[in-house]
């Protein structure tokens, strides 16, 4: 198989059900390298059964911080990864029944690397620009509804997501600034 499907874990080896980080096989020679990076096939065997109907590309400049957002009614399930330079990647689980509710879980994604990952439905997503630019690519599971779209703090307290220091801090945008903290 093409790919390596990593199960991700909080601190204490508690398993995020169906959160995983994607790394995969990239072939490298002289002309540079290649590497697939969505197989449906794949990811249904490793039990990501999402099937995508959109992708997004966003380029940002270091020290942006994206999110946290999630969709309310219609969910979106995301597969996320770098095209160009580095990201600290966060999802945070907001799934009523979960045993990690409110838990969240950090991934560093680069275009070095080649990693990606796993979102499902029912988690905020956000991220932060930690090289000098980076070109953000993810497919969903559900369209875009800009009347459906919602977030929290991506400072909140309660959550307490560990976002890497940056000299200069960070620039979000003002609806960022204003998500409410989570009611969890």
């Amino acid at each position: 198989m093409p790919f390596l499907f990593n199960k991700c874990a909080l601190e204490d080896g508690t398993i995020i059900k169906d959160l995983y980080e994607i790394t995969p096989k990239v072939f490298l020679d002289k002309r540079g390298y290649f590497f697939e990076s969505y197989n449906e096939r794949d990811f249904f065997e490793a039990g990501i059964k999402t099937r995508f109907v959109q992708d997004n590309q966003s380029r940002s400049f270091k020290g942006v911080l994206r999110g946290l957002h999630f969709q309310k009614e219609r969910p979106q399930a995301k597969l996320v990864r770098v095209i160009e330079g580095e990201v600290f990647d966060v999802a945070v689980d907001l799934r009523k029944d979960s045993p990690t509710l409110g838990k969240w879980r950090g991934v560093f994604l680069s275009a070095e690397k080649q990693n990606q990952f796993f979102i499902p439905e029912g988690f905020a997503h956000g991220f932060l620009v930690l090289s000098e630019n980076a070109v953000f690519a993810y497919k969903c599971g559900d369209f875009y509804n800009a009347a459906d779209e919602s977030g929290v703090l991506w400072n909140d307290p309660s959550i307490g997501v560990e976002w890497p220091k940056l000299p200069g801090g960070y620039f979000l945008s003002e609806k960022d600034k204003l998500w409410p903290a989570a009611s969890l």
